[in-house]
């Protein structure tokens, strides 16, 4: 290249071009090229510049160690001139610069560049110039960067406040999700209930991504004009925070605030990275523009139309399904709060805890700060956070209740014990239930002269429907019929190793439940039919049926399925159970959050306080029972527990049939038989009040007012519905299903006002009747027999306190309106006045 061309490069090519001919010249003659190697260093930081450098061809590229000014880091490109600034104003070099590939530069030595500038003043003023232009660049950055603050300062989010707190498989996935929308640069949306403090998780996806140093600001989408001007700006007038935001992130919050007019030009934005500037009416299009900016998207719930649109969804887990990670939390927002104000920690309590663990927390972790910090300013000086300062934090399951087991430690202590009710059943039950079976066959026949008969029909009914309102279901924790089950199945494993069949839960769940209504209607055909109250012999023959129905499928299947899906006994103790004012039931938080064997459920040797069982003989977990219906209150899941999670509660009896009651045809069908054994049980009363002339004694005229008995009760409480239906016409009744459980009180009273009257005239004379079994004198014996006038009293008072129970629990159920019940209650009331002639009159 002639010296002539070279003026003429440096004129076109570099800084150099604003000086004189004269000047270029004089530089010209002095360039010597030289050729850098690549990887090898052309300047050396913090030194004296050995010389100037015009880079012809080539890359090379600046290094710093000023770790606080990343901008001194920076590429050249071809004409770029090199340790000018330095060498004029004497200051050494502010960085290393590296070639990156093979290049060629041109050098001056510095000695010789310093006699050039000083023969030529003109170039010290080109660098004058040059720096005033670059002053000039850097104001005028300055200014706008200022301007772009002072926009986007009521916007801006400038940290996270915390990570994901926690060890279960909740956080640690979501942990994953973060750190995967970090790195791909993705819009996201995340969505979840409120409180779940999403906004702080668009804040990890941002710091953790690439563009952290890009500013991030958050906009509620509620406060958006409906013209988009705050996003978009105006066409030729004010911009948009996007134009300003750059390649910042943008959050969008509450995206299903957003007015609807912005969602089209909300889904261009996420899906093209495009928007087009708000324009005035009458003016033309504006052209549409491009945004640099990340989309993260925050919501309480999903919506279609965006979610199609954004790369990536994060769905955030509420807190109740996260119980293993509140203690975590818990001890992170107590050492947030006493750091905070220089306070001691205090000391959470296991109860405390586990009261959290059971709570559902619908604020979610919001309302957990708030529980914990309001906690431990009513904890004031003492360094413990007990149970009761966490007051608030009860679920509606547990309202009203009372955990009998912290109350009275020596009931946990018993129930806990070998007592209940092991030695009970094999101790007692097991040798006294063949005896009482081999005096109802060989003893004599009445129930005036048996004494098993007598303790059948005058004790059991009435003693036990006395227990369903306190004691629920427990019977069948002590129920011989079961005893033998258990012993036949052990038994037979014995003699015949093998692995019994797992329960068809699908089939027995729908058929279950009918066939053993169909077996308790032939039950109550035979007792009436055949006189089973009065016939020893009769009566062994039933208690032996159920017995061997409970023994074969015992031999056939694990635990207990009979007692759960088939025993006619056990179908009528879990009905009446849904009345009971006593609960067993474990905190499920605690369960979810701390257990992971399930050792109620499935058994399993012992661990911490907990016993070893084989689990629970009904398979029913005692966190997830909806109602009565399906505990026995044997207390194995209490004495396999290993957590103290098993609650035995006083609650308000029945409260589930109005809260998480699920309800099943074959319940109500089992509801109204039961309801029709009461007329049953009186037919003369009932023909006489009917005015029939039937002959008892003949088979099928008394086959067919049995069943007129049976059916009685139904065909009311169905025309009543019916009239509901046809008179209501503000509102649409309940389903029958769920109305008809209102029944339930009535049912049990009025069959306790029938056996009453057993229990009350024939119970007290158990010890002459003993004696009358085997034959011997029993005059001298005392008989202890209640008057007429009390014995009709007590019937009249039961059948009256439970029509009023029954028109309390229906509202209850129904939660309408007492004059839209008007029917129903009028049946309640009617079928209560029929009870009250046949048994009472």
């Amino acid at each position: 290249m002639t010296s002539k061309e070279t003026v003429i490069w440096l004129q076109e090519r570099t800084t150099l071009g604003i000086l004189s001919s004269a000047a270029l010249n004089a530089i010209a003659e002095l360039l010597e090229e030289r050729v850098v190697s690549k990887g090898s260093n052309l300047v050396s930081a913090e030194t004296s510049p050995e010389a100037l450098y015009i880079l012809k061809d080539g890359q090379i590229e600046s290094d710093t160690s000023n770790k606080s000014n990343f901008s001194l880091a920076c590429g050249f490109l071809p004409g770029a001139v090199i340790n000018l600034k330095e060498l004029l104003l004497d200051e050494l070099t502010p960085s290393t610069i590296v070639a990156l590939t093979e290049s060629h530069v041109w050098v001056i030595p510095a000695t010789q560049f310093r006699s050039i500038a000083s023969q030529y003043p003109e170039i010290t003023q080109a660098l004058s110039r040059s720096l005033a232009q670059e002053l000039a660049q850097v104001t005028s950055a300055l200014t706008y960067e200022q301007e772009r603050s002072v926009v986007l300062r009521p916007y801006l989010v400038t940290k996270a406040q915390r990570g994901i707190v926690g060890s279960s498989r909740y956080a640690i996935r979501l942990r994953e999700q973060i750190r995967e929308a970090a790195a791909d640069g993705k819009s996201v949306e995340i969505f979840g209930e409120p409180g779940l403090e999403k906004d702080n998780i668009a804040a990890l996806i941002h710091y953790g991504s690439p563009k952290r140093r890009e500013p991030m600001i958050k906009i509620n989408c509620g406060i958006l004009q409906t013209s988009g001007i705050d996003l978009f700006g105006r066409s030729g007038g004010k911009p948009g925070l996007l134009e300003w935001l750059g390649e910042g992130t943008l959050v969008l919050n509450n995206i299903q605030e957003l007015p609807p007019e912005l969602l089209p030009a909300m889904v261009q934005l996420i899906k093209t990275g495009t928007y087009i500037p708000v324009t005035r009416d009458g003016e033309s299009k504006a052209v549409t523009r491009s945004s640099q900016a990340r989309i993260l998207i925050v919501s309480e719930k999903t919506q279609s139309k965006i979610e199609r649109c954004v790369g990536r969804v994060i769905k955030v887990p509420p807190v109740r399904v996260r119980k293993t990670d509140i203690k975590a939390q818990v001890e992170y927002y107590i050492s947030l709060y006493v750091r905070s104000r220089g306070l001691p920690k205090p000391h959470v309590t296991p109860e405390a805890l586990r009261r959290l663990q059971s709570y559902d927390f619908p604020g979610n972790l919001k309302e957990l700060k708030n529980l914990v910090e309001r906690a431990i300013v009513q904890a004031g000086e003492r360094q413990e956070l007990t149970e009761e300062i966490f007051w608030s934090a009860q679920t509606k399951k547990k309202e009203f209740r009372v955990n009998l087991l912290n109350s009275y430690p020596g009931l946990r202590k018993f129930l806990r014990s070998d007592w209940w009710p092991d030695r009970i059943n094999y101790g007692f039950t097991v040798v006294v239930f063949p005896i009482i079976i081999a005096v109802l066959f060989v003893g004599p026949q009445t129930r005036d002269r048996n004494f098993a008969l007598n303790l059948f029909w005058a004790w059991w009914w009435p003693f036990f429907l006395l227990i369903f309102p306190f004691l629920g279901r427990v019977w069948c924790s002590v129920c011989p019929f079961m005893i033998y089950g258990e012993i036949t199945q052990k038994l037979s494993l014995w003699l015949f190793p093998r692995q019994l069949k797992r329960w068809p839960r699908e089939k027995a769940e729908k058929w279950g439940g009918w066939f053993l209504f169909g077996l308790f209607t032939l039950i109550f055909l035979w007792e009436e039919l055949w006189n089973l109250e009065n016939t020893a012999y009769l009566s062994a023959c039933l208690l032996l049926l159920i017995t061997a129905g409970a023994m074969i499928f015992s031999a056939i299947f694990e635990r207990r399925f009979w007692c759960r899906y088939l025993c006619p006994i056990g179908g009528m103790n879990g009905l009446f159970a849904k009345l009971s004012m006593t609960e067993l039931r474990a905190q499920q938080g605690i369960c979810s959050a701390t257990c992971t064997t399930y050792q109620c459920y499935k058994g399993g040797p012992q661990k911490g306080e907990g016993m070893e069982t084989n689990g629970c003989p009904l398979y029913s977990h005692p966190a997830q029972l909806e109602d009565n219906r399906d505990c026995v209150l044997c207390m194995t899941c209490l004495k396999a527990c290993p957590h103290r999670s098993v609650e035995f509660n006083l609650r308000p009896p029945g409260i589930e049939l109005w809260t998480t009651h699920v309800a099943r045809k074959y319940e109500v069908a089992l509801l109204f038989l039961l309801f029709g054994g009461v007329y049953l049980h009186h037919l003369p009363e009932l023909q006489s009040w009917l005015g029939l002339h039937l002959d008892l004694t003949d088979f099928w005229q008394h086959l067919g007012l049995s069943f007129l008995g049976l059916i009685v009760p139904a065909a009311v409480t169905w025309v009543a519905y019916g009239l509901i239906k046809l008179f209501n016409f503000q509102r649409k009744p309940k389903p029958f299903i769920e109305l008809a459980y209102g029944y339930l009180p009535l049912v049990l009273g009025g069959n306790l006002a029938h056996y009453l009257s057993l229990g009350l005239s024939e119970g007290g004379q158990i010890l002459p009747v003993t004696l009358a079994t085997f034959g011997l004198n029993n005059q001298h014996l005392p008989v202890l027999i209640a008057h007429p006038a009390v014995i009709d009293f007590l019937q009249g008072a039961t059948l009256i306190f439970s029509v009023l129970l029954t028109i309390v629990l229906t509202q209850k159920i129904a939660r309408q309106p007492l004059r839209s019940l008007f029917w129903q209650h009028l049946a309640t009331i009617g079928l209560g006045a029929s009870m009250w002639v046949l048994i009472v009159f």
